[in-house]
């Protein structure tokens, strides 16, 4: 089966329990419920329903309860408004996304205060050793022009020597006596 297909019952599922929990369903136990989403497997076999519940764990258990006690009326009301050729099976899972995204919260609050916390500290720190410990550039004043070493580039054919050696002419200041042969 595709899983489109699947998507889309899982989107039916969804509202329908939705609609069956707030006008049909009558347990006093059943708590303030909010159906956030239906999974359906890809054979259209099996549907887990994720909810959500406000409140303390007392009617967090008693929900759990509830919904487990009327799920096969919710089935065969699945069944009836779905005209699926066989109707899943149903169960319901509590959500924790919204009680991880609350601890989530916390933690990154709890961060921000540390935050705040060194920042308070650093506030009239002082370094250790120099203000500034990085090197910096030389000065454009303090470079040294002298034309003692030759650079690669900058050599002219006067500075070539005619007796340099059996193998050619050798630009000054470089090689320190290092030939290279043919042998």
């Amino acid at each position: 089966m595709s899983q489109a297909r699947a998507r889309k019952l899982g989107e039916r599922i969804t509202q329908i329990v939705a609609e069956m929990l707030e006008r049909r369903v009558k347990d006093p136990r059943l708590g303030f419920v909010t159906v956030t989403a239906a999974r359906v497997t890809g054979d259209l076999r099996e549907a887990t329903v994720y909810y959500t519940v406000l409140g303390s764990d007392d009617e967090v258990a008693g929900t759990a309860a509830a919904l487990a006690s009327a799920t096969g009326l919710i089935r065969s009301e699945v069944g009836k408004q779905t005209g699926v050729k066989h109707t899943p099976s149903i169960s319901f899972v509590r959500d924790t996304v919204p009680d991880t995204a609350r601890s989530i919260e916390d933690l990154v609050e709890k961060a921000r205060q540390a935050d705040a916390a060194v920042a308070a500290a650093r506030a009239d720190a002082v370094p250790a050793g120099d203000a500034d410990p990085y090197r910096q550039p030389a000065a454009e004043a303090d470079v040294d022009d002298s034309d003692d070493d030759a650079d690669a580039d900058d050599f002219d054919a006067d500075d070539f020597d005619s007796d340099d050696g059996p193998l050619g002419h050798y630009p000054p200041g470089r090689g320190d006596g290092a030939r290279y042969s043919r042998s």
